[in-house]
């Protein structure tokens, strides 16, 4: 009995579809060897599966090069010289990014303005000024985190070492150093009387302040 036909369509079970790749890319390979034999062809064969592996047959008296350049040859093509021009339209137009980034700048550094018009050079100041805002706000920010962290570290301390004491806001001591932006919290620290060490060495009592760096 013959075999049955098979419907060429495209086989949904992804293992079944893996193995027939499998066994005709083979079976394509070997003819193409048996043609490079029999009838002293140049043969080359590329492949890609579904998954992207590439498998390739070239026949072994010829180089993939010298297959380009015949193939180029006989159909009267330049597949190089076509790849070159794309690359350099690709380079041109990444030059002209590239010069337009550096003009902004020179431009942001007040530099280049004479051909600018009063509209794009309102439009620059409005974007200057928006950067300067998102500047300021970051600033805060790195200035508030690092409050809140000297402030963690000094209230630590002060745990460990209970002579001291947080006073908040008093005029009598010496303040910390006020942060910008509108950060109004001062903080002093002041030597408990009751503390064992008062009069250690002779010295007296007296206020002591730490300072925020």
């Amino acid at each position: 009995m013959g075999r049955g036909k098979i419907e060429i369509k495209r086989i949904e079970n992804p293992t079944n579809r893996q193995v027939t790749y499998s066994k005709r890319r083979n079976g394509i390979f070997k003819k193409a060897q048996e043609l490079t034999v029999l009838c002293d062809a140049k043969v080359s064969l590329i492949m890609l599966s579904n998954t992207g592996k590439l498998h390739e047959y070239i026949s072994p008296n010829i180089s993939t090069k010298k297959i380009y350049d015949q193939y180029q040859k006989t159909l009267g093509i330049d597949l190089w010289s076509t790849h070159y021009e794309r690359m350099q339209e690709h380079l041109r137009k990444l030059k002209e990014v590239n010069n337009r980034l550096r003009r902004e700048i020179r431009q942001k550094m007040g530099e280049e303005l004479n051909d600018l018009s009063v509209h794009e050079l309102r439009g620059l100041e409005q974007k200057m000024s928006a950067s300067l805002t998102i500047i300021r706000d970051r600033k805060v920010r790195n200035l508030e985190e690092r409050h809140g962290n000297l402030l963690l570290d000094f209230e630590a301390k002060c745990d460990l070492v209970p002579q001291y004491e947080l006073v908040e806001n008093e005029g009598d001591y010496d303040s910390a150093v006020a942060f910008a932006n509108g950060i109004s919290n001062l903080y002093s620290f002041r030597l408990q009387p009751n503390h064992p060490n008062l009069h250690h060495h002779g010295g007296g009592c007296g206020s002591h302040d730490l300072r925020l760096a």
